[in-house]
């Protein structure tokens, strides 16, 4: 393909970016960044997991850069509608992106219409946070306190899971899980984490699969049990729970994560003076505590790392959604 034809390909933003002049002006920009005001753009509503964290990132930065940086949220399409918005921007570090695993990895996976492409059309700057899941069970339902008694049990009767939704992280978690156990279990989706604990709490489903900070008050207070977490390694926050490898499952190590990010065609030095910013925004003492009390743990990996995980999480999930053939909804 000559260089013509291939210019055709490129979104606008990415385009811009290849003719020299705007290589030039580009580089410049980098050292300045930020000119003007900054906005993050956050492709969920105001609450989510995601829209917290670029709220709690947005004022250190504010204070390191002298520019405000300010979160919007673009909710609608699964993400879809905020990540169009970004793409559409100027490649120069003034309109950025804060999103969780759905929008920079699951929904490629899950959605082979999707009208956007995270990888071709958005430069992953950092994976910011990452939160393990836990598997709970209702205790008055579910007579296991361990994997193996649980799938056990899975095997013997008639089960369902609570998600926050089709494509969320806790359902494919789930999904997962039962791939590597041969369990058959029922998928009950709600809209968001919190529906879908109360109807497990209240006894309409048996178990689910929940980020770890959203679920730990509940472990405390015995409304669910904890069966395991999909950490590398024990949770300082549950320490009595066991991972999945402990359990066997070696394959089922999971996270529900976060990352900024902005338009193709960002110049490498733009992209680290921004990454710099924020990770160095995820490291205050205020930012690294309110983190930890959420269940978060901060990240901060660099670009070149965050596309080499991210493409490793699209080629996971792809495998998950094709051998439980699931379809969006």
């Amino acid at each position: 393909m000559n260089r013509r034809a291939l210019l055709r390909l490129l979104p606008a933003p990415a385009l811009l970016a290849t003719l020299p002049g705007t290589r030039a002006a580009l580089a410049q920009q980098a050292e300045e960044w930020p000119a003007r005001n900054v906005t993050i753009i956050v492709p969920f509503a105001p609450g989510s997991s995601s829209d917290i964290v670029a709220r709690a990132i947005a004022g250190p930065m504010s204070q390191a850069t002298g520019k405000t940086v300010v979160a919007e949220n673009r909710p609608g399409a699964t993400g879809e509608l905020g990540a169009r918005a970004v793409i559409r921007s100027a490649p120069d570090g003034h309109t950025l992106m804060h999103a969780p695993i759905s929008t920079w990895a699951i929904n490629v996976a899950l959605r082979p219409n999707l009208g956007y492409d995270p990888v071709k059309q958005l430069n992953g700057i950092t994976q910011t946070v990452r939160t393990p899941n836990v598997l709970v069970v209702n205790p008055a339902l579910v007579p296991a306190n361990d994997l193996t008694s649980l799938v056990a049990w899975l095997k013997a009767n008639r089960a369902s899971y609570s998600t926050s939704g089709v494509g969320s992280s806790d359902h494919l978690t789930m999904e997962m899980f039962k791939q590597l156990t041969g369990t058959d279990i029922t998928h009950v989706p709600y809209a968001g984490g919190a529906p879908a604990t109360t109807d497990l709490i209240a006894g309409n489903v048996q178990l689910s699969f929940q980020n770890l900070g959203s679920i730990a008050p509940h472990i405390a207070d015995n409304r669910v049990k904890a069966i395991l977490i999909t950490s590398e390694a024990r949770h300082p926050l549950l320490p009595n729970v066991p991972t999945a490898v402990e359990g066997g499952l070696k394959d089922l190590v999971v996270y529900s994560w976060q990352a900024l990010g902005g338009p193709a065609g960002m110049p490498p030095a733009l992209m680290q003076r921004i990454h710099a910013q924020a990770v160095a925004a995820l490291r205050t003492p205020d930012v690294a505590r309110r983190m930890n009390e959420l269940g978060f743990e901060v990240v901060g990996n660099t670009p070149a790392q965050f596309a080499e995980f991210q493409q490793g999480e699209i080629t996971r999930w792809r495998r998950v959604v094709e051998l439980g053939n699931i379809t969006p909804t």
